[in-house]
């Protein structure tokens, strides 16, 4: 039986589930500090990859797949488009639809989101071989797969708020 060396107890059994839970807390923060720098907030670094990889969908796809109702997308994607990352279309299907794109200002951040990102896997996978980082990110994907998550959502992005983005 492992003892807990401090006082002398049993020491309490550490599984995978709280050590996922604890380093994608610790991992969240780091990487919101990281991009905090670029003034973007995880939430708003998540539609901007969204709109690199599929522009012009709509905003209630796009709230969707944030999990977030279409009437707090709105102002979250408003203070996108005030500050010139975003732009509103009028959806050529549908014409009571916007569609969503990101401006050349928008890529230009997306390249620094993308410099941010690279540095913060780096930070976080340092103890790891470049065999075993290849085998714990083939892991989890199969993880996060069987519970169902969306591949490159962030399921924190549910709870974001107007006014609260971050």
């Amino acid at each position: 039986m492992d003892m807990n060396e401090e006082e002398g107890r049993p020491a309490i059994p550490v599984g995978v589930a709280f050590l996922l839970a604890q380093l994608g807390a610790h991992g969240a923060a780091r990487f919101a500090e990281r991009i905090a720098e670029l003034d973007l907030t995880p939430p708003q670094a998540g539609l901007l990859r969204m709109l690199a990889g599929a522009p012009g969908r709509s905003q209630r796809e796009l709230a969707g797949r944030l999990g977030m109702p279409p009437s707090r997308f709105v102002p979250f994607a408003d203070e996108l488009e005030e500050r010139g990352l975003i732009e509103r279309r009028r959806n050529p299907g549908d014409r009571r639809l916007y569609a969503l794109y990101l401006t050349e200002k928008g890529f230009a951040l997306l390249a620094g989101l993308a410099e941010a990102g690279a540095a913060h896997e780096k930070e976080m996978c340092q103890a790891l071989s470049d065999d075993e980082h290849r085998q714990v990110k083939a892991l989890l994907e199969r993880m996060a797969e069987q519970q169902g998550l969306g591949r490159g959502v962030h399921p924190g992005y549910r709870g974001v708020k107007p006014g609260r983005t971050g």
